[in-house]
């Protein structure tokens, strides 16, 4: 009865978006909900294009004014990516995480590529996210908020503004929206052409994720047709086997007592994408004001972020997303002092509002040891409304002898456990996970169960920017979560189950 309990858990969690007891057809709602508040409402201050008037930092050297005023001018034309109905169904289900009756998983690419897209490389990652959501939400006992790194995560911010070969130097490369990866001068220029294919080919993406999230793939019943053939050979394959298993038993005795398991409620799911605020001429071509509300958002993703290096209290970064009803995300790491995140939270927040705000903390776990808790402090101290998550990837790269960037997956394990070690201590809710993490089976981050050494990095090294956790690597993460999350609600461990 426990498991069957459970997977009511489960199935809610699949139709949690949704606050009305009619669920739309679509997984990605365009049904435009009452607002909860008035982020993106008109002021006299702001415009999609106020930003311009601060300073720009990480941003592109477009050498011609008039093709970039095209591009801008063709984006402007273009359809929505996503829609405001959309987007504040995201924002009332962050509004319940806040308050402790949530978990975002957020996970995807570090970088998407012209070159390396397929509906394949969309579907494992989409599925790795299915597998690791209902294994969370199992461990959490509440709705798991599925959001990809997708459909838009094409900008990288970059610490040298010049990439240097053979005493040769030329632009950095900075994400396939600003120029592309080949060493020779016309790949390397940023070129405003490059956001028209990057909205298109993040049309497809979502095209191919709503048709994944509603087309029957999501189907619970379908849990052992979710496994990948290279976890299939790993431990934590196996303990997925075996979880899926057990849920198929519930599914049955649920079906037998009378319920409905082929309802929508069971075979579709809901799931959002956001990428990095970083590349504003881009965010500012599709930004649009509703028709119904009157309020702007961004329509390139349900979420934006702002990094770790544009989140300048006087930047054009904050200046922009203040203004716009998305919610929004800030990465802080240990050089973020508890005055300077308030006074962040009070530009990006100034309503306080409940799900408005994600802060996403990247910091290694001994930092994160150090340094959290009076973050917390300060925000407990000062009430403000956030959400707290943890992006235990970015804080743990380093370089092997060979100078190949990876990540340990012991690291990035050591700071996960030190998140919630110390949000138990602070009686704070630890509010989610962000990866950087592909469905490929890569060998781009060292360690877990995949069995990657750093002799074994080159083997199938992919990535067109920082290393990403694979398939095993981020399923055997979620199970660790899930165990955690149980710990902290006195549930037994799934291996006990």
């Amino acid at each position: 009865m426990k498991l069957s309990l459970g997977l009511i858990a489960l199935s809610s969690a699949h139709a949690f978006m949704y606050p009305s007891t009619t669920r739309p057809a679509s997984g990605l709602s365009m049904v435009a909900t009452s607002p909860p508040s008035k982020p993106g409402a008109p002021t006299a201050d702001w415009s999609p294009e106020s930003w311009k008037n601060k300073k720009v930092s990480q941003g592109p050297n477009y050498e011609d004014p008039e093709e970039l005023d095209r591009a801008v001018n063709t984006l402007k034309k273009c359809s929505p990516l996503v829609f405001a109905g959309e987007v504040r169904s995201l924002h009332e289900s962050l509004a319940r995480a806040c308050s402790g009756q949530g978990f975002l998983l957020m996970g995807g690419d570090c970088a998407e590529a012209f070159n390396e897209f397929n509906v394949d490389h969309v579907r494992d990652t989409f599925r790795v996210m299915l597998q690791m959501s209902l294994v969370l939400t199992f461990g959490a006992a509440m709705p798991i908020i599925k959001v990809g790194r997708m459909a838009g995560q094409f900008a990288k911010p970059r610490s040298e503004p010049d990439e240097v070969r053979d005493g040769v130097a030329l632009p950095s490369y900075r994400g396939d929206i600003i120029n592309t990866e080949e060493f020779h001068p016309e790949a390397r220029r940023h070129n405003p052409a490059n956001m028209i294919a990057a909205y298109h080919q993040s049309a497809q993406t979502l095209n191919i994720l709503r048709a994944f999230s509603t087309g029957g793939y999501a189907d619970m019943s379908r849990l052992h047709a979710w496994n990948l053939d290279f976890v299939e050979e790993t431990e934590e394959g196996s303990r997925y086997r075996q979880f899926a298993t057990k849920v198929d038993e519930s599914l049955r005795f649920m079906k037998a007592i009378g319920v409905d398991t082929s309802s929508p409620i069971f075979t579709k799911t809901d799931f959002y994408t956001a990428h990095e605020c970083l590349l504003l001429p881009y965010e500012q071509a599709l930004t649009r004001q509703d028709s119904t509300t009157g309020r702007w958002y961004d329509c390139s993703g349900h979420m934006l972020w702002v990094g770790e290096r544009t989140r300048e209290l006087d930047g054009a970064h904050l200046e922009f997303v203040r203004g716009i009803g998305n919610p929004l995300g800030v990465k802080i790491s240990d050089k973020c002092s508890p005055e300077e995140l308030i006074r962040i939270i009070e530009t990006m927040n100034p309503q306080n509002i409940p799900g408005r705000l994600t802060i996403i903390v990247r910091m290694g776990a001994d930092k994160l040891r150090k340094n959290l808790p009076g973050l917390i402090r300060a925000v407990q101290r000062e009430g403000k409304s956030v959400l707290w998550i943890s992006d235990p990837v970015h804080g743990n790269t380093y370089k092997t002898e060979e100078g190949i960037k990876t990540r340990s997956f012991e690291a990035i394990r050591a700071e996960l456990r030190a998140f919630f070690d110390v949000h138990d201590e602070m009686g704070s809710h630890p509010g989610g996970v962000h990866l950087e993490m592909t469905g490929e089976d890569v060998t781009e981050c060292t360690g877990g169960v995949s069995g990657v050494t750093e002799q074994s990095l080159s083997d199938r090294y992919n990535t067109y920017c920082d290393p990403r956790l694979n398939g095993k690597q981020a399923l055997e993460l979620a199970f660790l979560v899930a165990e955690r999350l149980r710990k902290r609600t006195g549930l037994p461990s799934i291996e006990s189950l």
